[in-house]
């Protein structure tokens, strides 16, 4: 079954960090860029970050996140990773990881897979 698996969230107190995986099952992530989107309850969904296939070294983070998380990939364990530093209230939400099965980043496309989420709540 052609999945993607969430993982890694959980209650964390500001200014905490906290690292997301994606893992695929099913085919290989290698080729593609791996997206994570944010929905916080009563908010719209956000992209937060994006990483290409490697070969392209290629990322995209969002304003609201760009300095605090940190998107990477390891390949072999067909898993993509979010690293959350300096957590705020305002980050928390579900997180998802998707993909429009491309090998780049790219904004305003259809995401043929999403993983079914992970919660992540910054709270003290």
């Amino acid at each position: 079954q052609v999945q993607l698996v969430e993982s890694g969230g959980g209650l964390v107190q500001p200014g905490g960090s906290l690292r997301l995986s994606c893992a695929a099952s099913g085919f290989g992530l290698d080729y593609y860029a791996i997206n994570w989107f944010r929905q916080a309850a009563g908010k719209e969904r956000e992209r937060v970050s994006c990483i290409s296939r490697s070969s392209y070294g290629r990322t995209y983070y969002a304003d609201s996140v760009k300095g605090r998380f940190t998107i990477s990939r390891n390949d072999a364990k067909n898993t993509v990773y979010l690293q959350m530093n300096s957590l705020k209230p305002e980050d928390t939400a579900i997180y998802y990881c998707a993909t429009d099965l491309s090998e780049n980043c790219r904004s305003g496309v259809e995401y043929n897979l999403w993983g079914q989420g992970t919660q992540v709540t910054v709270s003290s």
